[in-house]
């Protein structure tokens, strides 16, 4: 399983290198991941309303408000973007991990989560307790060993192993009062790709984790209770592949529909291209968007916007204020759980 999961794994690494731009598979990748690892703690929140919020991204005025889930997701993307950004400079190390969390909880619930610092009470996990974790005294102490065990040289496992061993030690420490199974799983993307040498992180497990909740807690649980560490690592390994197989299977399915909207694009105008090749890393927009980006005015993007929609590659979101166009295709490519349907 390991052969096979590496093996996918680096087919998933060379794709991602022979694309021009990478982002057009990262991103769709990595907002696919945001709200998958938020509906496993419960945060539901659809593709088109991440990607209006991402758009127009405003403060909540309530803990009622939606605006408050739509920023909890979005702010997962900014999490991993910043532990990212930061491992250009640093090893993987508590003020990483500090960092993410507090960017995760920015502007959500903020003073109760206290973003950025370890835990100062006692918390359990489950409705009825089923798992408590150590008392706050010890959170400190365990980070640091953790942060040891990730930064030394440990020839005897493969890197991907030692991802996922310490993916269920950061979860059973659960160092902070409430986001930690968020950053627990941004930083399971993130060591992956340091540790085998990748240009950015491809592999995601929260869609697996999440099609498998049960499992997932129950494989944590019983490493904790039975020292299970090879079923937790065969459940892994599994996910893996699957993922690496269906990110790859998603980049061609990609690759084909960009071909066929640059096929179609007859009679285009100076931007009708570049507009296309935007819309793989943002399939939602406004026409005051378009206008911004590509320096026209409102009405020139408004034309070419209505000659997309004419060739269908566009359609006018309906519902959307301020008024949005996205294109369908992408979206089920991205967020759809069959994305062959898109070639129907």
């Amino acid at each position: 399983m390991l052969v096979r999961a590496k093996e996918a794994l680096g087919t998933l690494n060379g794709i991602g290198q022979t694309l021009s731009d990478p982002q057009l598979l990262l991103r769709p990748l990595q907002n696919r991941e945001a709200i998958t690892s938020s509906n496993i703690e419960g945060t539901f929140v659809t593709p088109e309303q991440l990607l209006l919020f991402d758009l127009n991204p405003t403060e909540p005025t309530s803990a009622d408000d939606r605006k408050a889930d739509w920023m909890e997701v979005a702010n997962y993307g900014r999490s991993l973007q910043t532990g990212r950004e930061m491992l250009r400079t640093l090893p993987i190390c508590n003020r990483v991990v500090a960092e993410m969390h507090r960017v995760l909880m920015q502007g959500v619930r903020g003073l109760a989560s206290f973003p950025g610092q370890f835990r100062r009470q006692q918390v359990q996990i489950g409705s009825n307790g089923r798992y408590v974790p150590a008392p706050p005294a010890e959170v400190d102490g365990l980070m640091r060993d953790l942060e040891a065990y990730i930064n030394r040289d440990d020839a005897a496992r493969d890197p991907l192993v030692r991802g996922f061993l310490v993916h269920y030690q950061f979860e059973s420490i659960h160092p902070f009062t409430d986001g930690n199974g968020r950053v627990g799983r941004a930083l399971l993307a993130l060591m992956i790709q340091q540790w085998h040498g990748h240009a950015h992180p491809w592999l995601y497990l929260s869609s697996y984790f999440e099609k498998y909740k049960d499992e997932y807690m129950d494989n944590l649980f019983r490493v904790s209770t039975e020292g299970a560490w090879s079923r937790w690592v065969e459940f892994c390994l599994r996910g893996t592949i699957e993922q690496a197989r269906d990110s790859i299977h998603r980049c061609h399915l990609f690759h084909a529909l960009k071909a066929k909207f640059h096929g179609i694009a007859v009679d285009p105008s100076p931007r009708t291209h570049r507009m296309i090749e935007d819309l793989f890393a943002n399939p939602v927009t406004t026409v005051s968007a378009l206008a911004k980006k590509h320096d026209v005015a409102y009405a020139t993007a408004r034309k070419d916007v209505e000659k997309l929609i004419s060739l269908g590659i566009l359609a006018e979101m309906p519902d959307s204020y301020p008024r949005a166009i996205f294109c369908n295709a992408i979206m089920r490519i991205a967020f759809g759980d069959r994305p062959d349907e898109t070639q129907e």
